[in-house]
């Protein structure tokens, strides 16, 4: 009897990526690198590679493809787990590799009124999201991701679950938002039970729940809060399932709205998160609260957004707006001094000034 073949490389990246609990995006990411890094280098197999081509792959992202620090450090760690830990070599020079600085941006932040002429620009559903996406600092897929057992209205609160670095938090619930999301939860509610009276209703369940419950993937609490508008067949269980609305449809209407405002700043879904977050410091609540909302894990990550709370440049007053008089509106005229460090006198023409009399020695 013939030996099972061996799974293939990226086969085993994914097998490994799911043993360590790593994201589904996390996987894919991952998966795309190491197949580009492959394809880069003529299909030829990783075991036979080795710091030459590493280097050489990373320097072509950052020289031909002009990829940001970010994109070249996601590939560098990509490459890590697969030597690391798909192929179980000892690469220690792979950590010594120079990882590229990412440099600091200030985030953009939009004005209060800012943030109603884009709410009042969007419509349906997705303003409903935008709402709940500025209302209590979520990231896009965490507001996609919202399940209906994690809204609570009577403590005012959203639990999300799994953020990012799989931690869960609890953040607020806006009361304005509130009867519009019992209002669209009630038409959410409608649309299962038509789902179930098809034979359809089911969910994607996270982790062992489906073995654990297997009746939980058509109980009305764990349905998404933000339903796609289509179904589809599960391929492994053969279940007729609603997936979350695809994050893509917000970031489309985001983006037509920002443009039908009127807006100038590059506005995207995360800018809510980040006015969110300096609308709150603005108001006075301590950055340790913030931080928690927010589910950062280092303070240091909430403190970008203290730049525009009366410290560094937003803080300063010009010396020009302490004049008695306004510049701009004096009429030029002509004044002339004499120039200390010469030994011969000059007139230096100076506008917006009176003239000044001279006095005979």
């Amino acid at each position: 009897m013939s030996e099972p073949a061996a799974p293939r490389l990226l086969d085993r990246v994914r097998a490994a990526s799911r043993l360590r609990h790593l994201s589904r995006r996390t996987e894919k990411a991952y998966v795309a690198w190491i197949r580009r890094f492959i394809l880069f280098h003529g299909k030829r197999h990783p075991a036979e590679m080795g710091e030459a081509e590493i280097t050489a792959f990373l320097s072509m992202l950052a020289t031909e493809r002009h990829v940001s620090a970010s994109t070249q450090n996601q590939a560098l760690g990509a490459l890590l787990f697969l030597y690391r830990v798909v192929l179980d070599r000892n690469v220690p020079w792979l950590g010594d590799l120079v990882r590229a600085k990412r440099p600091g941006r200030l985030p953009v932040v939009l004005s209060r009124d800012e943030v109603v002429l884009l709410l009042r620009a969007m419509h349906g559903v997705s303003r409903l999201m935008g709402v709940i996406l500025y209302g209590g600092g979520l990231r896009l897929l965490e507001c996609a991701q919202l399940r209906v057992k994690d809204v609570d209205f009577d403590r005012r609160q959203l639990v999300v679950r799994a953020g990012k670095g799989d931690r869960d938090r609890v953040t607020v619930l806006p009361d304005v938002a509130r009867e519009p999301l019992r209002v669209h939860l009630e038409r959410v509610k409608r649309q299962h039970e038509a789902d179930l009276r098809h034979d359809a209703g089911w969910v994607e369940l996270p982790n062992a729940i489906a073995m654990k419950l297997p009746s939980a993937g058509r109980d009305w609490r764990w349905q998404w809060v933000f339903p796609a508008t289509r179904t589809y067949r599960d391929r492994v269980t053969g279940q007729i399932r609603r997936h979350h609305l695809h994050e893509s449809v917000l970031q489309r209407a985001v983006h037509e709205a920002s443009q039908r405002a009127g807006l100038v700043k590059r506005v995207t879904t995360h800018a809510f998160r980040h006015s969110f977050a300096t609308h709150l410091l603005e108001d006075g609540y301590d950055i340790r609260t913030v931080q928690t909302l927010l589910g950062h894990r280092d303070v240091r990550t909430t403190m970008i957004y203290t730049h525009v709370l009366g410290r560094g440049p937003a803080g300063v007053l010009s010396p020009l707006d302490r004049l008695t008089e306004d510049p701009t509106s004096i009429a030029t005229t002509q004044r002339s001094y004499t120039d200390p460090t010469r030994s011969l006198s000059r007139t230096i023409a100076l506008p917006g000034l009176p003239p000044i009399p001279q006095r005979r020695r």
